[in-house]
């Protein structure tokens, strides 16, 4: 039993509202996997219980109270920096990349499903980075800019990596964007591993709203 309870995911909820935290807790205690260790109502209980509780995923709020959303996160990672972050967004809200770049694991609409939800929290658990296609979009279109300037510290994307960002930026697979170039999938995933490395992000939504937002890209380009 004991060993049991050690692969439990540890699962701590940041929300303003209690019915909303209530509701999250219904769907995930039904997970022989999960376990909610706490909840937190504003920033800066959040950033107290991921200290003091040390869960594996937190799901968060866009719009916290008393320590906003992004600064938050910021303290979490710093102090943290294995917790995986789950932001649950409204469709009206306003998107920011600040919270991108805080540090987040994942987006999610409040309105998805308690089965998205799990599988998205055993994802980000893992390590990979899931964002909702809707909020992906609000993202990209708030960091367009229409210039284009040269990488930082002197480095730059080679005329085939410029080729699969802009492709990324249109929301293609990395098996579409094989197809489109007569290239192997495998050769794309080549082709985004020196892109992450030449910008320090760790996934394809870092990388191309990191370019966008400084006009390494635009989505503007044919």
């Amino acid at each position: 039993m004991s060993g049991e309870e050690r692969r439990k995911t540890k699962i701590l909820l940041a929300d303003g509202y209690h019915i909303v935290r209530q509701g999250i807790r219904h769907i995930l205690e039904r997970e022989p996997d999960f376990e909610v260790v706490g909840e937190a109502d504003n920033g800066q209980e959040a950033v107290k219980l991921a200290r003091e509780l040390r869960p594996d995923v937190i799901i968060m709020e866009a719009r916290m109270s008393r320590l906003d959303s992004p600064e938050a996160i910021r303290r979490i990672k710093a102090e943290y920096p294995e917790a995986a972050i789950l932001v649950l967004t409204s469709r009206d809200e306003e998107e920011s990349l600040e919270l991108l770049r805080a540090g987040v694991g994942g987006y999610l609409l409040k309105n998805t499903s308690g089965e998205k939800l799990v599988q998205t929290i055993r994802m980000v658990r893992a390590g990979q980075f899931v964002c909702d296609p809707l909020v992906e979009r609000k993202l990209l279109k708030d960091a367009s800019r229409p210039h284009r300037v040269a990488l930082d510290f002197g480095q730059h994307l080679t005329r085939r990596e410029d080729e699969v960002l802009k492709l990324a930026a249109k929301g293609m697979s990395n098996r579409a964007i094989a197809g489109h170039l007569g290239l192997t999938e495998g050769t794309v995933k080549g082709y985004f591993a020196n892109i992450f490395g030449k910008m320090s992000v760790s996934s394809r939504t870092e990388a191309v709203t990191e370019a966008v937002k400084r006009g390494w890209v635009s989505l503007e380009d044919g």
